[in-house]
């Protein structure tokens, strides 16, 4: 080897030493530069944790082929396991072809038995088909015979007169009309022959059905009692089955109506009188007329039997007719589709509005008899009062008929009449007592109290409201219907009190009228219901005239107690400086005369209160001329604050120049005329000391 030769071997080594270290400083960069929070890295170092490796250097250098290791090993097992799944399929399947193989020779087997048992059990299909056809027609031809075919004894019950109404009837009558009935399907066959026949045949006999019950029932209703609860139920069932026939029914209720109006009218008249038609009388009830003189009792007596008589016949003949719901209505409605001359009356029936009908013609005689009488009572009537109770008695029977039969039945209409009738006659009655009141009503008492004839009017209208209240008039409707009693009582005798009232001074005026409202107002506010607006009209007069006396009472306290000169002064005057000093030369504020308002004012203060109630002495209410004086004297309260305000400024005002000038001392520098007004306002007496008196001092005193 040259000497060259160690110089290139150490050049060599020297260059791969270089490369090495550039390895494994690239290593150590790729190390370092991994972040902890890589998921990777995270997940290699808690596996490598959970092997519980020591840190060694020989682990160090084996960790790689241990890892492989474990890694062949896995490996090795799941390619195990894998070979025991494939030997179980294997079995699976085998044990799939055997099944397959058996399942193939069960459907051939099952083919082969349908194949041989089809014919016997088409045959057996046949014969089950045969014998339900036979079976069929048999019981079509029983059921035709038991359901269009009745039994001559069934036959001889609907249409023999000798035979009685019984349950028995009625079932046969109802089988009759189910037959009738059902012949229509008949009808629709081929064949009408054998329908014509059953249906002809089951008219006839449903025609005499009917007719027997007719006649049973027009018998019947000649014996019938509706007073006894205990009525044949019968005749209830037999109505409503006649009812299906509307030409009976309807001649059935005009004979009933006849008689019922007949006895009704003869037992109105026996109450009247005491005595029946056959002139006989009963000791045991007191006669209506013998109250004849006492025309709110004799009317009230006739209304009450009326109205005792209406109920007990609606009731009697709802039981009779309605009792059981809608079947009279079903049964009308069935009999208009029956009779073509009915079908032409397309109005349905309303069962209630046929009871109330009925209830009509057989009250009809009462009716009349009680307008009769009732008019003659009515005439003869010269109390205003009683004529109203009359017509609120008419209105009170009115509303509570009219709840029962409804608003166009006949006796709530005659009583509507006999009401307007009444009414017509209390009003005629009150016209004339309000002009004689007010013929004699010249002038106001001179006590200015209440006059008599508006406490003569207060009660009559507090009667009248006492029987007016107790009415069945609606609430909406209340005010209204009673507003013409007021126009006719008391508005007429208020408007006069009012006109009298303006012949007087104040404040009598204002006292006599406040009197008149404040009475009118407390029997007002007895009955609120129905006075609301009256009461409004009283009350807007009640507040016109208490303003009124606030007006003079305030007008007594500025005058009398020296106020009203300064006040006077005062009310044109402004809030500038110019204005306040002003005040000193008007002629209300010179020492003389400020010093004899003050006299004056200490004079009206002790009695002020006692002289301006003396005022008042003829207001009936106390409480109302204490308000009236009590607000009067706040408000001279308010107006003497106003005079004391406008004082102190003009006081400080002056007492800030005078001030102003001992504080400058620059006088030398002044005007003439400034010094000449200094000099005048130091001459100025303070008002304030001229005339003491505070606001406070005032309210104590008027309190």
């Amino acid at each position: 080897m040259s000497q060259g030769d160690p110089e290139g071997f150490g050049d060599a080594l020297g260059g791969l030493t270089a490369q090495r270290s550039a390895a494994l400083s690239n290593k150590l960069t790729g190390v370092l530069s991994v972040s902890y929070t890589d998921s990777e890295i995270r997940d290699a170092l808690r596996l490598l944790d959970q092997k519980q490796v020591s840190n060694t250097p020989d682990t160090r250098r084996q960790l790689r082929l241990n890892l492989q290791k474990e890694v062949i090993e896995c490996n090795a097992g799941i390619v195990k396991e894998f070979g025991q799944v494939a030997e179980q399929l294997k079995t699976i399947g085998s044990t799939i072809s055997s099944l397959r193989r058996c399942c193939e020779e069960m459907r051939q087997q099952v083919a082969a038995a349908r194949q041989e048992n089809t014919p016997i059990l088409d045959e057996a299909n046949t014969l089950l088909e045969q014998k339900q056809g036979l079976e069929k027609k048999k019981q079509l031809l029983e059921a035709f015979n038991q359901h269009f075919l009745l039994p001559e004894d069934d036959i001889l019950t609907l249409t023999s007169t000798n035979e009685a109404i019984d349950e028995h009837f009625f079932a046969v009558l109802a089988r009759m009309k189910q037959i009738h009935s059902d012949c229509r399907v008949l009808l629709g066959s081929e064949n009408q022959r054998l329908g014509l026949e059953l249906m002809e045949q089951s008219s006839r006999h449903l025609n005499s059905g009917y007719q027997k019950l007719y006649r049973w029932i027009q018998k019947e209703f000649m014996t019938l009692d509706l007073e006894n609860p205990n009525i044949n139920a019968f005749i209830r069932k037999s109505l409503r089955t006649l009812a299906e026939r509307p030409a009976l029914f309807e001649s059935c209720l005009d004979n009933f109506s006849e008689a019922r109006d007949s006895i009704l009218t003869d037992g109105f008249y026996s109450a009247l009188t005491g005595s029946s038609a056959d002139q006989d009388r009963d000791s045991t009830m007191k006669p209506i007329e013998l109250h004849a003189h006492d025309a709110l009792r004799y009317i009230g007596d006739m209304l009450a039997w009326a109205h005792s008589a209406t109920v007990s016949e609606r009731e009697s003949l709802g039981s009779l007719f309605i009792a059981e719901g809608d079947e009279m209505a079903k049964g009308i409605q069935a009999g208009r589709h029956s009779e073509p001359w009915s079908a032409m009356d397309s109005e349905s029936f309303d069962s209630r509005k046929a009871l109330h009908d009925l209830v009509n013609r057989n009250m009809a005689g009462v009716a009349r008899a009680l307008r009769q009488r009732v008019e003659q009572t009515i005439q003869g009537q010269d109390d205003s009062i009683t004529a109203y109770k009359i017509a609120s008695l008419f209105s009170f029977y009115r509303v509570t008929l009219t709840k029962l039969l409804g608003e166009d039945s006949l006796i709530p209409e005659a009583l509507t009449s006999l009401e307007a009738s009444a009414m017509r006659h209390f009003e005629a009655l009150q016209s004339d007592q309000t002009a004689t009141a007010q013929a004699e009503f010249t002038q106001a008492p001179s006590d200015l109290s209440v006059p008599d004839v508006l406490e003569e009017t207060l009660t009559q209208l507090k009667a009248l409201m006492k029987s007016y209240e107790s009415s069945l008039t609606p609430v909406e409707s209340r005010e209204t219907a009673f507003e013409p009693v007021l126009a006719k009582t008391l508005k007429p005798i208020l408007d006069t009190c009012e006109n009298l009232s303006k012949a007087l001074d104040a404040p009598a005026k204002e006292i006599f009228l406040l009197n008149c409202c404040l009475a009118s107002k407390t029997t007002l506010l007895q009955f609120t219901d129905f006075t609301i607006s009256m009461l409004e009209q009283t009350m807007d007069k009640i507040e016109a005239s208490t303003d009124s006396l606030v007006e003079y009472q305030h007008y007594f306290f500025l005058h009398v107690s020296g106020l009203h000169p300064l006040l006077t002064a005062l009310t044109p005057m402004t809030d500038s400086n110019d204005d306040l000093l002003q005040i000193h030369r008007l002629p209300p504020f010179q020492p003389a005369a400020l010093t004899q308002a003050k006299q004056t004012l200490d004079d009206f203060l002790p009695s002020a209160l006692m002289d301006a109630l003396e005022n008042l002495k003829e207001l009936t209410d106390a409480k109302s001329a204490g308000d009236i004086t009590s607000e009067a004297a706040d408000r001279f309260c308010e107006d003497f604050e106003f005079v004391e305000g406008r004082l102190v400024a003009a006081d400080d005002l002056v007492e800030g120049e005078e001030d102003g000038e001992r504080s400058d001392g620059q006088e030398d520098d002044e005007g003439e005329d400034d010094r000449s007004r200094r000099e005048k306002m130091k001459d100025l007496a303070s008002l304030r000391s001229l005339y003491p008196r505070t606001s406070a001092e005032i309210r104590v005193l008027l309190s």
